[in-house]
């Protein structure tokens, strides 16, 4: 084999191994965003079974980021990546914890759940999470295919979405706070669905970064810590 050939060969393999670095990572967003989906519905629809199985499935989530964080990291050290290759690498390694912590909070909404069922209260604050939890997931799922795309346009789309996320969540902590105020035996109940919208707000902060991340491996650019304003201009400049 001739110098030119084994290069080649060595070439397609190194492909091959970033190829399936950028699957599996989007193998895990698809069962981080179940776990969200399946929590949303548990607390929505107090179905126990379900949210004991998205606290027993989180064990899934940690194996997935430890695996390709060790495929990353020997991929680092054997290749030696450069520019885009090593942005990629890099991108993967921020998004893969973001993903795991993102599987956490579902399972701490999961963990909610089960708590409200076991201290049935008749004082149960008439807040319905779902709308703010299907939001939620529908960012996670766009920051999500903003990764398998590495669409910019569609990075600063989602990460516009936070302004509302936040908007949200603030109107249901005054909602729960008026309950909590009006009649202290909603407490409980009213601290458990705080909790549990705090935790999908962070979801919707974890999806923002997501994309945070694209747009750093397409455009080269580090956008964290800025206004949305300024991550749109950064993100839009040619490079």
């Amino acid at each position: 084999m001739d110098q030119d050939t084994l290069g080649h060969h060595i070439s397609q393999r190194y492909d091959a191994e970033l190829s399936d670095i950028r699957n599996k990572v989007l193998e895990m967003g698809g069962l981080v965003e179940q776990q969200l989906v399946n929590a949303v519905r548990a607390l929505a629809d107090r179905d126990r079974d379900l949210a004991e199985t998205v606290v027993r499935s989180d064990y899934k989530v940690n194996a997935m980021e430890v695996a390709i964080d060790e495929e990353c990291t020997h991929i680092l050290a054997r290749r030696q990546p450069a520019a885009s290759d090593l942005r990629l690498l890099i991108a993967v390694i921020k998004t893969i914890t973001d993903l795991e912590r993102i599987g956490d909070e579902a399972e701490r909404i999961g963990k909610m759940a089960v708590f409200q069922l076991k201290q049935e209260s008749r004082w149960t604050p008439q807040v319905d999470l779902r709308p703010f939890g299907d939001r939620v997931a529908s960012m996670l799922h766009g920051a999500l295919d903003t990764f398998a795309r590495l669409d910019v346009e569609q990075a600063i789309a989602v990460a516009r979405e936070d302004i509302n996320v936040d908007r949200e969540y603030e109107g249901i902590v005054r909602q729960l706070i008026t309950y909590m105020m009006e009649d202290p035996r909603s407490i409980p109940a009213s601290l458990h669905l705080l909790w549990s919208a705090r935790s999908m707000e962070r979801i919707g902060d974890r999806s923002r970064n997501i994309c945070e991340y694209v747009i750093y491996l397409v455009k080269g650019r580090d956008v964290r810590h800025t206004s949305l304003e300024k991550l749109e201009d950064q993100a839009r400049e040619p490079r």
